[in-house]
């Protein structure tokens, strides 16, 4: 017999799926949040035969339960370990534990993907195009490496995941897999996931205008609340607000908190380890603990949201040869505009700052961290410029 302890999101139970494809009715499987795992470990050593292999995949358990399991293993050898997140390498250590960040072509792994490499490897199941399709599109949403390749079958893939329950979700996955030669969404499936799309949309426009900034030691911070879609709403805020350093996403409902980042140089992983979580290097998670809620929920509720940078202009444009304008929540005006091809000013209420900057994106990037100021209007705009030709007219 064998037993799979997983993850209760799309990587995790993408190893749920190929367990049953590889043991059919030999294998128990449940899926855990972080939280619930060890608990999960503790029942089965304390209550399960010692010929039933024990797999866990996509997540680690604590010290304390990693001294059990190397117990089982030394009694039994049935325990094997695969994840992939940075945080449990130290379980690599273990003869059971096998942790792969990034594998040896330089592709960055997933749980999915590691299990389905070890099922083929120990010929426990067969290779097939439909299924390696699937591992592929598991790896692809979970790395975030879909959207740097465009690959939206791959975020389908998830948002389906979502729409479902577990059960429907496995039901149907496995059904494709075993028939099918290559892995595709049916007709229902794709009108119900263009449905989800714009539904998606219409969510992230709300959350747009409730994002509110603040420093948080030595990174500046996208705060906002949202209950739903934490991955597609982290990215498309990074994507919009690139002088955040990381959205941090607080459900409420959950007393959870999604850190997300779309900066090479930022590990989110690390910031939500500070908190007891953990994660990816750009997608991570914790629980709202009591100094988690202090930082993030006590000192930013009486901030006030940020306005989005004004999308239809036609006069108030980035690098303008009149200047950009912008304008902060204390009324403060700031014009941005070069004195040559790597010399840029920021005037604040008409006075220059000490500082000069070598492209526009640079003095932007600063405007923003420092003063959270965003594009006005074109009504703004030449507002301004028209109250600045009156003075001319009138001096002279």
């Amino acid at each position: 017999m064998y037993k799979l302890l997983s993850h209760n999101d799309l990587d995790g139970v993408g190893c749920g799926i190929l367990a049953k494809l590889a043991f059919h009715d030999q294998v128990k499987v449940r899926y855990n949040s972080i939280a619930s795992l060890d608990r999960e470990i503790e029942y089965f050593l304390d209550n399960n035969q010692q010929d039933t292999f024990l797999f866990i995949t996509d997540l680690s358990p604590n010290e304390k339960i990693e001294k059990r399991l190397n117990d089982y293993y030394n009694a039994t050898g049935n325990v094997q370990l695969l994840d992939h997140h940075k945080t449990a390498h130290h379980l690599n250590e273990y003869e059971w534990g096998k942790v792969v960040v990034e594998d040896e072509n330089g592709y960055l792994t997933s749980a999915t993907s590691l299990f389905y490499q070890y099922l083929i490897t120990q010929g426990l199941i067969e290779k097939t195009n439909s299924i390696t399709e699937f591992v592929e599109l598991v790896r692809q949403y979970d790395t975030w490496e879909w959207e740097k390749n465009e690959n939206h079958q791959a975020h389908r893939l998830n948002t389906l995941f979502y729409l479902v329950s577990i059960e429907e979700f496995e039901e149907k996955m496995l059904e494709r897999l075993k028939s099918s030669e290559q892995f595709d969404f049916d007709e229902f499936e794709k009108k119900i996931l263009n449905m989800e799309e714009e539904k998606i949309k219409r969510y992230i426009r709300r959350k747009k205008r409730e994002l509110v900034q603040t420093a948080m030691g030595e990174f500046f911070t996208g705060v906002v609340y949202a209950e739903s879609y934490h991955s597609e709403l982290g990215n498309e805020l990074g994507k919009e607000n690139v002088h955040l350093d990381f959205i941090a996403i607080l459900n409420m409902g959950g007393k959870k908190i999604s850190f997300r980042t779309i900066h090479d140089h930022i590990d989110v992983s690390a910031i939500a380890g500070e908190f007891g979580g953990g994660g990816h290097q750009k997608a991570a998670g914790c629980s709202l603990t009591d100094e988690a809620y202090k930082q993030y929920v006590a000192q930013t509720f009486h901030i006030e949201p940020i306005p989005e940078d004004a999308k239809r202009n036609s006069y108030n444009l980035r690098f303008s040869s009149f200047g950009t304008l912008y304008k902060n929540l204390k009324k403060e005006i700031f014009l941005l505009y070069s004195i040559s091809d790597f010399d840029w000013v920021i005037e604040k209420n008409k006075l220059p700052l000490d500082q000069n900057f070598t492209s526009f994106y640079e003095a932007e990037w600063f405007l923003k961290r420092n003063y959270q100021a965003w594009l006005v209007k074109d009504e703004v705009f030449v507002d301004y410029l028209m109250g600045e030709a009156r003075k001319i007219r009138q001096q002279e």
